[in-house]
């Protein structure tokens, strides 16, 4: 296991270049599930603290959502932290249904590790914000490749997968299915999304 930031500055950097070594890297740690769910809480706590930061620094009054997650931090982290234990769920289970020998904890620690590599470059973007406002929309065009890039990779790692490209196709259409059930079940509760925002 890493034992300073710049050694975990080093595998984030070998792990970009090489996904699916890192992965086996990350997995190699054996880290216990208490440490790791303890690691997502932490990862979850920082990125919302520089989302908040970001935004005060530099206020990007793009999508309507945002004055409400602005002003509930806590909301912002219990949603973030949801869609990350619900990702931890799909990648062991549904790679386990596709015939994937992963298990749970790893599933769980390179959720984290995700995580962790997404959070350096949300530094990196909140840097760009102030200083170099206009690129910070690069950075994070670029981030969402890269977290797909990697998320393909892990999985494709972790449960034994020999193509990234087909582990990638799996993942987005698991993710419309996913979000088709949840607007099928909101629709079926009357929940809304302009009922939510006439709120504000």
């Amino acid at each position: 296991m890493p034992q300073s930031p710049l050694s975990l500055l080093a595998l984030a950097r070998d792990t970009i270049r090489d996904p699916r070594d890192g992965a086996r890297r990350v997995l190699a740690f054996g880290l216990p599930e208490g440490v790791l769910w303890q690691a997502l809480v932490a990862v979850v706590a920082i990125s919302v603290l520089l989302t908040q930061a970001g935004e005060y620094l530099v206020p990007t009054p793009v999508d309507p959502l945002l004055p409400v997650f602005m002003a509930n931090p806590m909301l912002t982290a219990v949603v973030q932290g949801g869609l990350l234990v619900v990702t931890v769920y799909a990648i062991h289970i549904i790679g386990r249904r596709f015939g994937g020998r992963g298990s749970f904890a790893g599933a769980l620690a390179l959720t984290v590790w995700l995580q962790v590599i997404m959070l350096m470059l949300q530094v990196v973007q909140t840097v760009f914000l102030i200083v170099l406002t206009p690129l910070a929309g690069l950075v994070s065009m670029f981030g969402i490749g890269l977290f797909f890039w990697l998320l393909s990779h892990f999985v494709a790692a972790l449960h034994g997968f020999p193509s990234a490209l087909k582990t990638f196709v799996a993942i987005i259409g698991t993710m419309f299915a996913m979000v088709f059930g949840m607007s099928l079940v909101m629709s079926l509760l009357g929940i809304t999304f302009g009922g939510a925002l006439s709120d504000v």
